[in-house]
């Protein structure tokens, strides 16, 4: 039976469709979608997790090893872990991130939904998080998921990236314009 993931393509949109229709078939859309996002966050939070996915001298069953172990040890589901085992075998894990990243849109677009990542110099706080959501939505007139994650180099300031659309207020964005405004004046 088709559905909407007939849309995705390259090599992590095929793994993020076939994941998803996992997920719809075992009506587990949430639980893995909870589970990547747990993993995107201990990805992002951990160079030496980082080096290890990406590391080429590390064995294929290694990397499974090492992977359903993670998975098993942060509580996420089966499916879950039986597809970062699988990914792992396969040496697709250079494209985790960009997996996990179009199993979520998939997720969004199967709900009506628009997907916003919020890019901020420290933790939002949820009330924040709805009047970011909020804002998108006045401005695209559709529901918004939003995706949040943490960039010190930022300083100050969010990016806010929507499909191919970004606007970007952060303190680094604006010092770095300042900079190259700087040097046209000297």
């Amino acid at each position: 039976m088709p559905s909407e993931t007939t849309g995705a393509t390259g090599l992590a949109g095929r793994y993020a469709a076939a994941l998803f229709e996992l997920a719809e078939e075992g009506k587990q859309l949430d639980a893995v979608a909870k589970d990547l996002a747990v993993l995107r966050a201990m990805m992002d939070s951990s160079d030496d997790l980082r080096r290890t996915i990406l590391s080429p001298v590390i064995s294929r069953e290694d990397h499974a090893r090492v992977m359903t172990m993670l998975a098993g040890k942060a509580g996420m589901g089966e499916l879950t872990s039986n597809f970062l085992g699988f990914v792992a075998m396969n040496r697709r894990l250079f494209a985790l991130g960009r997996m996990i990243a179009a199993y979520l849109s998939l997720l969004a677009r199967s709900r009506g939904e628009m997907t916003a990542e919020v890019i901020s110099a420290s933790e939002l706080s949820d009330k924040h998080l709805d009047e970011i959501a909020a804002a998108v939505k006045q401005a695209l007139g559709s529901k918004v998921a939003i995706e949040s994650r943490v960039d010190t180099s930022l300083l100050g300031g969010l990016i806010v990236k929507v499909g191919s659309k970004m606007f970007d207020s952060s303190l680094r964005t604006k010092l770095a314009k300042l900079q190259f405004a700087m040097k046209g004046v000297g």
